[in-house]
């Protein structure tokens, strides 16, 4: 059968790093098993140390970039403006993406060269790889990610075209040490960036209970975001919620399916192992 082809167009995936080698060493693996199109991986580490210099000379296609930076959101703006690539991403060292991903992401931006921005949806596992649940990606509302602790994405699964950095300056927000994804998706949709949703899984989020928005600063800046929201929005919030499940309902998001997902873990760091799962959940169990 006629196979349509499309052009390779460079991925810039960054990775920002602070003393989390074990966990970069899977991330790192699932980008570099990619195939059919073009990349480059960043890594911007605040820590460095021989270990990780070591590691990174031997990392074909790897870029490691040591230098003091003033917190997670500004390494990943410089290795953005380090970068080269038309299509861009940041994926966290506790994050993966699945095999296949930035061929089937770069085939999207190419049949649709209106929307700037896709999000996807993302596995989320625990420590050994083990299934807890699926984040489905729903284009983000202002209300809603003003005043739920919730966002209706994750940025491992998200991915956005360099043009939105040339022409709008849309690098993150550094005030912001834990929370900067969420006013990030609040400017997106503030300037009127053009948004899709992919549609299917791209990547693995870890649940190592250390994520950032369990600790104090996470905690204490997500009611900064609320205190930002409409009078309506606060004091309506269980309305305003209520409205974002009915969403994730109408799009199928709480119907369980079976799937299959392939992962490095930290008892196979080289070679992916398959998970099977009988019925997907969207519930987060662990942060109810």
């Amino acid at each position: 059968p006629f196979k349509v082809t499309y052009p390779r167009i460079m991925f810039s995936i960054i990775t920002p790093s602070f003393r989390q080698l074990d966990w970069l060493k899977l991330c790192a693996a699932s980008i570099a098993d990619q195939e059919g199109v073009s990349l480059e991986h960043i890594v911007q580490d605040a820590g460095g140390g021989p270990e990780m210099e070591e590691w990174g000379a031997t990392q074909k296609g790897l870029r490691l970039v040591i230098e003091k930076d003033n917190g997670m959101y500004d390494a990943i703006n410089r290795g953005l403006q380090k970068g080269r690539g038309g299509l861009c991403a940041y994926l966290n060292c506790d994050e993966q993406y699945l095999p296949g991903t930035l061929q089937r992401v770069g085939e999207q931006f190419a049949l649709h060269p209106e929307v700037d921005v896709f999000f996807g949806d993302a596995h989320v596992v625990g420590l050994q790889g083990e299934y807890f649940c699926t984040r489905h990606a729903l284009l983000p509302q202002k209300a809603h990610t003003l005043v739920s602790y919730n966002l209706s994405i994750l940025t491992c699964a998200t991915f956005f075209r360099r043009k939105i950095l040339d022409e709008h300056q849309l690098f993150f927000d550094t005030a912001w040490k834990d929370a900067g994804d969420a006013v990030w998706a609040l400017t997106l949709a503030k300037k009127r960036i053009p948004m899709g949703l992919l549609g299917f899984a791209t990547s693995v989020f870890t649940d190592t209970g250390e994520n950032m928005n369990l600790r104090p600063n996470g905690v204490v800046e997500l009611k900064k975001l609320s205190a930002l929201a409409p009078w309506w929005a606060r004091h309506g919030k269980p309305l305003v919620v209520a409205h974002h499940r009915l969403r994730k309902w109408l799009n199928g998001h709480y119907r369980g399916r079976p799937l299959r997902y392939e992962i490095f873990t930290k008892s196979s760091p080289t070679k992916r192992v398959g998970f099977e799962v009988a019925k997907s959940t969207a519930v987060w169990r662990s942060r109810l």
